[in-house]
């Protein structure tokens, strides 16, 4: 996923943007939720970044939760992976 976003023409990945952002944000409330501490928001830093956020935000989610189903973050990232 990460490969082919970087391949994508800037206005794509622009208008892919609030798809990706709403996943990397719920996988940071997830966590704060895990770690009982208030949700924030995840600051925008473009799309060269986003994806970075995302690996992140999915390493933070397994390392909080180890019993996290794989499958379903899994295929959380297949539907972003389908919009690109």
């Amino acid at each position: 996923m990460v490969e082919r976003w970087h391949q994508l023409p800037l206005d794509h990945a622009l208008s892919r943007m609030p798809s990706v952002r709403a996943v990397v944000q719920q996988l940071a409330d997830r966590v704060a939720g895990e770690r009982g501490v208030a949700s924030q928001e995840v600051p925008d830093l473009g799309p060269a970044v986003v994806m970075d956020q995302l690996a992140v935000m999915v390493h933070d989610l397994f390392s909080t939760r180890p019993g996290t189903d794989a499958a379903e973050v899994a295929a959380e990232l297949a539907g972003i992976r389908r919009t690109l």
